[in-house]
C-alpha cells in the first residue's frame, strides 16, 4: 500500500511519540526547538545502528583504532580547523517580526536551487523573485552566522576561557593521531574511528530529527600515503554501501552525488554525498571526503609539533593523507524508519507494521499468555519469557488487552515474533504458537526448539 511522502512523514513522527521512539525535548515545558529526545525503543533502535557500525567499521577490521575525544576542546583546535572563521550558514531576517532563517532554506522551500550560489546571489533571488519570510513580510539581506556553541571553562570569562561545544567529531580525531602512531605505530593505511555528540546552533531546524541542534555522529579518518587515497577512497566507500545494506536501505533509494569542486568543503579535494529518498526529498544521509593533509598539516603549524609519518624500516617521512567517511546517527535512524515503515492490509483490516531487520528490531521477541487472568498460562509464560531474556536480552513482555491488539502494538514497535503461551502449551505438547511479523502466520514450536 502507498503511502503519500508528507502523510509518510507525519505518520511515523506520530508513531515515534505513540510507541516511545522519539519525544520533543522539554516537552513538559513547551519544548525547546532542534532537541529530541528518545524514549525506550528509540534508544535501543539507536544503540542498534551504533553497534553495528563499530562491528562493521572497527572490529571487523585489522586497520582501525576507536577513540572517544572530549566535548569540550582547547579553543585552539577550532581556531587551526577553520571553524571560528569558515564554519557559517547565510542567515536572513524577517524585516517585521525579527525571526530568522536560513536564506538556503527560504530558497529551496520556494523550489530554486541553491548550489554553487554565493550569499549575493541568493539574496538577489529572493529579490527577483519576490519571495518573503514564511508571515508574508520583506526578508533582510542575508549575514553569515557561526553555528558553534560558545561556552567558558572556568570561572574566568574572558577570551582565554572561551571554548565550544564540538561541531563535528572529527577533529577529536586529528588531535589524537600522534597518539595513536606514538603508542601504536600501526602501518599504513590506518584508520581512527570514534561516535559521539556534537552540537550546532542551526538557525531553522527542522524535518524532526534530520536537522537538529544535539545529535551524533559516526566518523573515521583513514591515514594514506599520499599516493595512494585514491584506492583508500573507492574501498571505503563501496565499505560504507555494505553497511547501509545491513541497516535495510533498498538499494535504489540510495544515491551517490559526486559533489561539483564548488560546493565542496574548503579542504576537500574529493566528495561523495550519499543520498536517500526520505519522505522530505533526496537528502544528504552522509559523506565521504578527501581531505588532503589540511587538518594534519593546520595542527603542524599551529601545535609547532611533528605530525609526520614516517615508514617502518626507512627514512621516509611525510604527512599521511585523509578519507572522512562521515555519518549521522540520527540520519541513518531516519532513513531506517522511512525503510521499514508499511501500511498494508490483513484480513480487510489497515495495520501499520514497521519492518525493521532482526538484528536492528528494538524488541526481537514479544511474549504473551493467551489470557493473564489464568495462574497456569501466566507462569508458563514467565517461564518462556525468563528464557529468552537470558538469551536475547530485547525481549518484551505484553499482556495487555487481547491477542489481536497486541499483535498491532507488536507490528507498530517492529517486532519480528510474538510468542503466545495457551492451554495446549501446558495440556499437550509444550509447544507455544510463534507468529511472524512480517507474514502474520503462526506456527507451533517446542519451547526448547525456541529458546
Amino acid at each position: 500500500m502507498k503511502v503519500d511522502k508528507n502523510q509518510k512523514m507525519e505518520a511515523i513522527i506520530s508513531l515515534a511519540k505513540r510507541r516511545g521512539f522519539i519525544y520533543q525535548g522539554s516537552e513538559v515545558y513547551g519544548g525547546l526547538s532542534g532537541t529530541w529526545d528518545y524514549g525506550p525503543l528509540g534508544v535501543t533502535l539507536k544503540r542498534n545502528i551504533m553497534n553495528l557500525w563499530w562491528r562493521h567499521f572497527v572490529e571487523a577490521r585489522d586497520d582501525m583504532y576507536g577513540v572517544d575525544a572530549a566535548i569540550l576542546m582547547n579553543q585552539k583546535v577550532w581556531q587551526a580547523s577553520g571553524h571560528v572563521d569558515t564554519f557559517v550558514d547565510p542567515l536572513c531576517e524577517d524585516t517585521v517580526n525579527k525571526r530568522r532563517y536560513r536564506t538556503d532554506h527560504i530558497l529551496k522551500d520556494n523550489g530554486i536551487d541553491t548550489e554553487g550560489m554565493t550569499m549575493a546571489q541568493m539574496d538577489t533571488a529572493i529579490v527577483e523573485n519576490g519571495i518573503k519570510s514564511p508571515d508574508g513580510n520583506l526578508l533582510s539581506e542575508s549575514r553569515t552566522f557561526n553555528m558553534m556553541f560558545t561556552t567558558h571553562v572556568g570561572a574566568a570569562h574572558d577570551e582565554a576561557s572561551v571554548s565550544y561545544l564540538r561541531p563535528e567529531t572529527a577533529q577529536g580525531i586529528f588531535t589524537n593521531y600522534k597518539n595513536i602512531v606514538d603508542n601504536f605505530y600501526p602501518d599504513l593505511p590506518f584508520g581512527i574511528a570514534q561516535q559521539g555528540k556534537a552540537f550546532r546552533n542551526e538557525i531553522s531546524p527542522r524535518d524532526f530529527v534530520f536537522r537538529s541542534r544535539e545529535f551524533e555522529q559516526m566518523e573515521i579518518e583513514y591515514f594514506v600515503h599520499p599516493d595512494k587515497w585514491s584506492e583508500a577512497f573507492d574501498e571505503l566507500l563501496a565499505s560504507t554501501h555494505e553497511f547501509l545494506s545491513d541497516l535495510g536501505l533498498n538499494p535504489e533509494h540510495v544515491h551517490e552525488l559526486d559533489v561539483p569542486e564548488e560546493d565542496r568543503a574548503h579542504y576537500s579535494k574529493k566528495t561523495i554525498d550519499i543520498e536517500f529518498d526520505f519522505p522530505i526529498g533526496k537528502e544528504e544521509l552522509m559523506g565521504i571526503a578527501y581531505r588532503t593533509d589540511f587538518d594534519l598539516g593546520n595542527i603542524q603549524r599551529v601545535s609547532g609539533r611533528g605530525m609526520e609519518y614516517t615508514v617502518k624500516g626507512t627514512t621516509d617521512k611525510f604527512i599521511p593523507h585523509v578519507i572522512e567517511p562521515s555519518f549521522g546517527v540520527e540520519r541513518a535512524l531516519m532513513a531506517v524508519l522511512t525503510e521499514v515503515y508499511t501500511e498494508d492490509e490483513v484480513n480487510g483490516e489497515k495495520r501499520v507494521v514497521m519492518k525493521f531487520p532482526e538484528h536492528l528490531a528494538p524488541v526481537k521477541y514479544a511474549v504473551s499468555p493467551l489470557l493473564k487472568n489464568k495462574p497456569e498460562l501466566v507462569a508458563k509464560a514467565r517461564e518462556v519469557y525468563e528464557l529468552l531474556k537470558k538469551k536475547h536480552g530485547a525481549v518484551m513482555w505484553d499482556d495487555n488487552g487481547n491477542i489481536g491488539k497486541r499483535y498491532r502494538r507488536q507490528d507498530e514497535i517492529g517486532t519480528p515474533y510474538c510468542v503466545v503461551i495457551d492451554f495446549e502449551t501446558i495440556e499437550g505438547d509444550g509447544t507455544v504458537t510463534i507468529r511472524d511479523r512480517d507474514t502474520t502466520k503462526q506456527k507451533r514450536v517446542s519451547i526448547d526448539e525456541l529458546a
